[in-house]
């Protein structure tokens, strides 16, 4: 935790006075600075909905970074009047240092953040952390992006959070659909394992913490909700937008030049995902083939087309689902993966000329059409047969490695 001092922490007065304690199975961390016209209100109406319309245990941590208003005396006060209620103080800011405290602190077993302005309807809550206390998903994120979701905010705003998360897409192959929408819950297990990834303490603290579980193949729920833009917030938008991308460029750097302490080059694809992808790229392969089986039929024999064109995208379909299929980054044992993958090749060469001869002996002409599509049928066998060997020989190792290997 990158603090100068211990951080103070006010108990709630229900905690202080009870001999008996049972860890909350839900605690919501309310991260602020300066927030002396809001903080009372925002808290009082949170603990109220947690107390009369919400199924699970739950505490509420006001995380305060430095405050100079008077925001600690108010947090305090509440800590010492409202149940469940605690307040923490750190002397720097930054939301994802408020978030790393009290989330490796907390003995709850699933661990929220929501903004303080509570822009994001609370009846998104039990639908945001439902899905983890079950341990259906790792993480889970409110998005204001997504198919039902209702917001009411500027366009200026809107713009710059579509673009943010369209370079997120882009150049970091996220799949979330809303990276900064403050209402998000993880999994305290998850936490524990990715908290000492993640190294930016400020806004970008989520993104990070979001790409970083992706790419490990944890499961992330996204929930659409009803958001409302609070239109006296004092984050400066550019200036966190430029932090963000600066934090987007650092998380490349970090994935090509520390792949062992990002964690993310990854864990393996779960079996459907492989199959997805392996499917996906197969078909690619199959066109490229295809195509490069016509060219060179107007030049070469049939079998010596067959080989050149099955030899070129064998090479390129290894490279392909060596990286995307299974999630193998960076070139350590590529060369071995490379010729692993050109005996892989030479199996399924046999199988295509074996079809191949076989149509010319049940019939001495066959029209181009007609071996083509004895070419693909084979293919599809050799394809079959080619992701058994790809996964349970050429890249072995990715299934063999510890988790902790990582």
């Amino acid at each position: 935790m990158s603090v100068t001092q211990a951080p103070e922490i006010a108990i709630p007065a229900a905690a202080a006075a009870s001999p008996a304690y049972d860890p909350p199975e839900v605690e919501i961390v309310i991260p602020v600075f300066n927030e002396v016209g809001s903080l009372d209100c925002s808290i009082r109406r949170l603990h109220d909905y947690l107390t009369t319309r919400f199924p699970f245990s739950a505490r509420v941590t006001i995380a305060d970074n430095g405050s100079t208003d008077g925001t600690w005396e108010i947090a305090t006060k509440l800590a010492a009047e409202l149940g469940s209620v605690r307040a923490m103080r750190l002397d720097l800011k930054g939301r994802g240092r408020a978030l790393d405290a009290v989330w490796r602190s907390s003995d709850a077993r699933v661990l929220a953040y929501m903004d303080v302005d509570l822009s994001t309807d609370l009846s998104a809550l039990l639908p945001l952390v439902a899905p983890l206390l079950s341990g259906h998903s790792d993480l889970a994120i409110g998005t204001r992006l997504a198919r039902g979701s209702r917001v009411v905010r500027g366009t200026r705003r809107e713009l710059i959070s579509r673009s943010y998360n369209t370079i997120l897409h882009v150049a970091l192959g996220a799949r979330f659909s809303d990276a900064q929408c403050g209402f998000k819950a993880i999994r305290a297990d998850r936490a524990r394992e990715l908290l000492p990834l993640v190294r930016d303490r400020a806004w970008f603290f989520d993104t990070e913490l979001l790409v970083l579980a992706e790419r490990a193949g944890m499961r992330i729920h996204e929930v659409p909700v009803d958001w409302v833009d609070d239109p006296d917030s004092r984050v400066d938008i550019v200036a966190t937008a430029l932090a963000d991308l600066r934090g987007v460029a650092r998380l490349l750097r970090d994935v090509r030049t520390r792949p062992q302490a990002v964690a993310v080059a990854g864990a393996e694809p779960s079996f459907g995902g492989q199959v997805v992808r392996f499917a996906s790229i197969g078909v690619l392969s199959t066109l490229a083939y295809a195509l490069l089986f016509l060219v060179f039929r107007s030049m070469l024999g049939a079998q010596a087309a067959n080989a050149l064109a099955l030899l070129l995208t064998a090479i390129a379909n290894t490279a392909a689902n060596r990286r995307f299929t299974f999630a193998i980054r960076g070139s350590a044992n590529n060369v071995r993966h490379q010729f692993q993958g050109l005996i892989v090749f030479g199996i399924a060469l046999g199988l295509t000329a074996s079809s191949l001869a076989l149509l010319h002996t049940l019939v001495p002409d066959p029209t181009r059409a007609v071996e083509l599509a004895a070419l693909v049928a084979a293919n599809l066998l050799a394809t079959i047969l080619r992701f058994a060997l790809l996964r349970s020989w050429v890249f072995r190792e990715r299934r063999a490695a510890p988790e902790g290997a990582l």
